[in-house]
């Protein structure tokens, strides 16, 4: 007859009760249960409901059998915790239903990523992946996940977003952050003092840019990091306080557009300056509002002060590339900042710019 199999290939049939080791010993010993009850204490019954896997081994049983047999305590307990965790297991990958094992579907952007990092094998079975996923995510069903509440805050303003592809790209997001080593507290002085040496990151090559912002980020007691984004999490950034008062700030690459990416960088300074990050605050492409509106005005007068980009358009210096140059380097920015502004404010026609791949 076939075992009895589960979804990871785990045979009920060769999960070992620890009564079968312990007929084995009285086989061994030629001891028979009778004999086995006299030494400790125990009924027949109680010794053959053990021995037929119908009853386990307390600590008190294991404590007597060490009397009777000379076996350790702790090798019949063991034994136990074995069968315990083996007998889990095999009940909860049997108990998944179709729905947990559904949500896989929306994962597999995820999936990709996490396999490259090495936190999945995508060779594995879906059930098995349903177990790698709750472990990642901290939770026992992952049907349970939209129910978390900064998952589930934003569902309804955002109708692209798919709970469980933003609560992985979260959890990404604090797993890629945790062993950055940070100054012991947050100093928003020291941030905005660190602006101009963040401006100037923007001069060096694209892959020394990341590790330069980690290290200034570093000292202001924020780990910083960007990370790739996912179709169903719309977002630019991520700034959450961890448990010992430090930030998490994380960004992503959606659009890929360096000064895109540069406003959106200051965008998230410009909430972490403004306190707008009580908890978890998750930065969506499509949410405005008056908190938005005051962090794209810092971000801008950052980037450009707002009085010399005044004149410089109603100089007209924007129709010539020289001036556009000049301009940028009095502002401490690369050419395309200025350009990406021109084109946001609908001065000069959409055209090509520079955009980072390395995320």
């Amino acid at each position: 007859m076939e075992k009895e199999k589960n979804s990871i290939g785990l045979s009920r049939d060769y999960i070992i009760h620890p009564g079968e080791t312990l007929a084995e010993v009285l086989e061994d010993r030629e001891m028979s249960q009778r004999e086995l009850a006299v030494r400790t204490g125990m009924t027949e019954k109680h010794i053959s409901t053990v021995i037929h896997g119908q009853k386990g081994i307390s600590a008190a049983f294991a404590r007597k059998l060490e009397y009777a047999l000379g076996i350790e305590t702790a090798f019949w307990m063991n034994l136990q915790a074995n069968y315990d965790r083996e007998l889990l297991e095999f009940e909860e990958v049997n108990n998944i239903t179709e729905a947990e094992l559904g949500v896989l579907k929306n994962l597999k952007e995820v999936i990709e990523v996490w396999t490259s990092f090495g936190w999945l094998d995508k060779e594995t079975n879906p059930a098995a992946m349903v177990l790698d996923f709750r472990m990642i995510f901290g939770i026992s069903n992952l049907l349970d996940t939209p129910k978390i509440s900064y998952a589930a805050a934003y569902r309804a303003q955002n109708k692209n977003v798919d709970p469980y592809v933003l609560f992985a790209w979260q959890r990404m997001c604090e797993l890629l952050t945790k062993n950055i080593e940070i100054a012991d507290e947050v100093d928003t002085e020291k941030l905005r003092e660190m602006i101009p040496d963040i401006k100037q990151v923007m001069f060096m090559r694209a892959n020394q840019i990341q590790k330069r912002l980690t290290a200034i980020f570093s000292k202001c007691g924020i780990a910083f990091r960007i990370v790739p984004n996912f179709t169903g999490a719309p977002v630019q950034g991520f700034i959450k306080k961890t448990e010992d008062g430090a930030l998490i700030l994380c960004m992503t690459l959606r659009q890929k557009f360096a000064d895109i990416f540069w406003f959106t960088l200051f965008h998230e300074i410009a909430h972490i300056l403004n306190g707008d990050t009580k908890h978890e605050f998750i930065d969506f492409d499509s949410v405005s509002g008056e908190v938005e509106a005051k962090a794209d005005s810092m971000a801008g007068e950052f980037l450009i002060d707002s009085k010399a980009y005044k004149k410089f358009v109603a100089a007209e210096g924007y129709k010539r590339a020289s001036e556009i140059e000049r301009f940028a380097s009095t502002q401490n920015v690369k050419n395309y900042i200025v350009q990406g502004r021109l084109m946001k404010d609908e001065i000069i026609p959409w055209k090509a710019r520079p955009r980072y791949e390395w995320a």
